[in-house]
């Protein structure tokens, strides 16, 4: 029985998935100005960064229309059908895909169809979107998929840390932050997420301790990490995410290590030199 698993455009793959049919990304769009593109393959991170700098004004995304979502569902070889998005409270890329499968199933029918909301953006698609795949290659019934992906999804844990939080503030999507940092003091916030809204877990002076305390967080919090995958996705940041992922891996052997850059949506709110991880 064939099944497809599709991401909204935040959520990466890695190289040797590209162009596999199991998978499909559906992008969102981007905006910076009078420069607007969708985030799909002819996605171009440094021509995107470049007008990013130079924009004075915050750049935008929007959601894929349910209409979208509706044509990838329409794949005759999936009769079972996943779709993992970023997380609801930061885009509304979940609520249009539930829509659409509603209008799916009012138009053509029985199909299963899932959407999971991934309480996390980048590399915790990235993670839920493999467990996916392990767990249909396994032959697991659909019904015993949607129960374990959820509970898998409550288990990851997602960390970050931006050169730059102004594209976050700007779009009011650090809600959830109760304290805020000190640009001039050279203060870098350690952020995570809590039910997909994020929060300051920890600050540090200076960018490298930023990153040596988010290795720690992630090292420290994960239970059985020789069963559990680690992904560090970067914004342009290759260094940065290498340095990482040796201090994680030398305190918390998992038992993979994914490193991927940033698509579109995930370099629009990571921006340049920002790091994430997910485990």
């Amino acid at each position: 029985m064939g099944y497809k698993i599709i991401l909204d455009s935040c959520g990466e793959l890695p190289e040797n998935l590209l162009g596999d049919r199991r998978f499909e990304r559906v992008p969102l769009s981007l905006e910076v100005g009078d420069y607007k593109i969708l985030d799909d393959d002819s996605f171009d991170q440094a021509e995107f960064l470049r007008k990013v700098a130079e924009y004075p004004k915050c750049p935008k995304s929007a959601c894929p229309s349910p209409e979208r979502f509706v044509e990838s569902y329409q794949d005759p070889e999936a009769e079972h059908v996943y779709v993992v998005t970023l997380s609801s409270p930061l885009s509304g890329t979940y609520n249009s895909a539930e829509l659409g499968k509603k209008l799916f199933l009012e138009k053509y029918g029985s199909k299963q169809i899932h959407v999971v909301d991934s309480h996390s953006a980048s590399g915790g698609e990235t993670q839920i979107a493999l467990k996916l795949m392990e767990l249909e290659e396994e032959g697991l019934p659909f019904e015993e998929i949607v129960k374990r992906i959820e509970s898998y999804r409550d288990s990851i844990h997602t960390y970050f840390v931006l050169d730059n939080l102004e594209t976050l503030r700007k779009n009011g999507r650090m809600s959830g932050v109760k304290a805020f940092v000190a640009s001039a003091l050279n203060i870098k916030p350690v952020m995570g997420a809590d039910s997909g809204e994020i929060i300051l877990r920890s600050q540090t002076v200076g960018l490298k301790k930023a990153l040596s305390r988010m290795s720690e967080l992630a090292a420290s919090e994960v239970e059985n990490p020789g069963e559990r995958r680690l992904i560090i996705t970067h914004c342009n940041a290759p260094e940065r995410a290498e340095q990482v992922k040796k201090q994680i891996m030398a305190k918390a052997p998992f038992r993979e290590c994914i490193v991927m850059d940033t698509r579109g949506v995930s370099s629009l709110y990571a921006n340049d030199g920002g790091v994430i991880v997910t485990t």
